[in-house]
């Protein structure tokens, strides 16, 4: 009986998911923004929506034309997450981002101030980069952030999940409190769906 029970509250919610996709982001939106109000907390999300997965065979990091890119759903939700920033009160102090176009043009549509390249932020997906390396100096640029510097550090799925062990999905936002050496612990989450 409690096994019937579990399962109609699945399909349940489920339902409800789907009817009502942003009551579920505004959930873990609350509980992210709160983290990210904290001292010392950082955002990094995963670039918002971009078709596909990977980049193509003639990929080149100069060439947006070479790359797989934001389409309309996810320029929308990219700036959508910065006015979820604006709209929170959360200041930002410096906006950073991996070089390729995706990420660029998700950290631009934000609108949260100056992007700044920082290439251990690039994928090291299909043999782009190295993971190990750039995980390192990601955690040596976060270990050296002055004290009470909020900074967005918008990047690719790959790069999180080596940073943090969490599966961001495209847009999603990590909350994270660094601690001294660089190591981080997810604090929060905020999805803007697009």
């Amino acid at each position: 009986m409690r096994l019937r029970a579990f399962r109609m509250i699945l399909a349940l919610a489920a339902v409800i998911g789907a009817q009502f996709p942003s009551a579920t982001a505004a959930f873990v939106s609350a509980e992210g923004w709160e983290a990210l109000r904290q001292p010392g907390a950082v955002a990094i999300m995963r670039h918002a929506l971009a078709p596909g997965t990977g980049d193509p065979a003639d990929f080149r990091v100069d060439d947006c034309a070479s790359q797989r890119n934001l389409d309309e759903r996810g320029r929308a939700q990219a700036r959508a997450i910065g006015e979820a920033f604006r709209a929170n009160g959360i200041a930002v102090d410096r906006v950073l981002s991996s070089q390729w176009c995706r990420c660029l043009d998700t950290a631009e549509l934000l609108g949260l101030g100056a992007v700044e390249e920082l290439p251990p932020l690039n994928s090291f997906f299909g043999g782009h980069g190295s993971r190990e390396p750039q995980t390192e100096r990601t955690r040596a640029f976060l270990d050296a952030l002055p004290e009470g510097e909020r900074a967005v550090l918008v990047t690719h799925q790959v790069n999180i999940t080596a940073l943090t062990g969490g599966y961001p999905s495209s847009g999603e936002v990590f909350v994270l409190n660094v601690r001294d050496g660089g190591e981080v612990e997810i604090t929060g989450r905020i999805m803007i769906s697009p």
